[in-house]
């Protein structure tokens, strides 16, 4: 591993891209934060004699925190100043990778089991906030992601991050947060979504999202004014592509990778969609077991030497169990279940 300078970088190759890497100071810290935080909150359970599940925390770990380290200090970053495709590519992952890792993880989970009281109602007030709920609104997420993505690349916004630290850590924390308000909602908290937005809702809105997604790619690719330009332009380099074929590169990558990932959030959200359901049938069978009585037979009344009367006396009114005739999700459960029983 080294660290090269920006100014007059080497042919990129695949060795080059491997072994190519830069400190980033502020991103180092906010993933060490972050990760002290995640870890705090498994530990707090563990002691607690609770369980966290280990697929969460390392994907949170790895896809979530590890790419925003590999997007921020691997040579992504480090040929993002002289060439296109590596800051196209930085960005998306950033925008659509790590948000998913994150969510993956399941912090707001997490926190809501390790906080104590009134730090979890203090959550849960800043979660169901008006603000949070705007933010997090489908439709709303959805365009922010893209209006975020086009504006970096059709105003001034990327050329001035290119040449500016303070702008770039800003812009690569605006993709972040853009990223995870859309991604966050879908795989943890219902409480910041609306009502109507079931599993299968949420599985309609990812896939229009990954449509969403892919425009940017398409826009970078097909576009014939050069993204920052003049930026690549003042920095000439003596291999690699030509400044509009970097931009096609880039705007290629994009939308391929816009497209991979729709995928495994697509199964994400199904996977959620199947959680929940297995939840909500454990939840129907123990409200069952506790609220299913047995009817008692009544006795054979015994013998006896009177004589038979002439009249038949009227047969006693049959009591129908609660759930014959009451409606409901509970009873119509019951219905189904004593009929297998009485076929058995």
């Amino acid at each position: 591993m080294r660290t090269l300078a920006v100014e007059g970088l080497p042919e990129l190759t695949g060795s080059r891209f491997l072994d190519s890497w830069e400190l980033d100071l502020v991103a180092l810290v906010f993933v060490v934060v972050l990760c002290a935080l995640y870890a705090t909150a498994v530990l707090r359970l563990r002691g607690r004699g609770e369980r966290w599940p280990v697929a969460r925390t390392l994907t949170f770990a790895v896809l979530g925190l590890g790419m925003i380290v590999f997007a921020t200090m691997s040579a992504l970053s480090v040929y993002s100043r002289v060439l296109f495709w590596p800051a196209a590519v930085q960005n998306i992952v950033l925008d659509l990778i790590a948000p998913l890792g994150l969510a993956l993880g399941d912090p707001l989970a997490l926190a809501g089991r390790a906080l104590s009281d009134p730090a979890r109602r203090r959550l849960d007030t800043v979660m169901g906030s008006r603000v949070v709920r705007l933010l997090t609104f489908p439709f709303v997420s959805s365009v922010l992601v893209l209006v975020s993505e086009l504006s970096i690349y059709f105003t001034p916004y990327f050329q001035t991050a290119l040449s500016n630290g303070g702008v770039r850590q800003l812009m690569h924390l605006q993709l972040l947060l853009t990223g995870c308000l859309f991604v966050l909602p879908m795989l943890t908290r219902q409480e910041m979504l609306p009502r109507w937005c079931t599993h299968p809702v949420r599985a309609v809105l990812v896939f229009l999202d990954g449509l969403f997604d892919s425009v940017p790619g398409i826009v970078v690719m097909l576009s014939g004014t050069l993204v920052a330009g003049h930026w690549y332009a003042t920095h000439p380099r003596t291999w690699g592509p030509s400044l509009q074929r970097d931009q096609q590169i880039g705007g290629g990558l994009m939308l391929t990778i816009a497209e991979l990932v729709g995928l495994p959030f697509l199964i994400a959200v199904f996977a959620e969609w199947w959680r929940a359901e297995r939840a909500k049938t454990a939840e129907l069978d123990a409200r069952l077991d506790r609220e299913l009585v047995t009817v008692p037979v009544p006795a054979a009344a015994p013998a006896t030497d009177a004589p038979l009367p002439t009249a038949a006396a009227p047969a006693p009114e049959m009591v129908r169990p609660w759930w014959e005739t009451e409606g409901g999700e509970v009873a119509e459960r019951v219905r189904r279940n004593t009929g297998r029983r009485g076929n058995g």
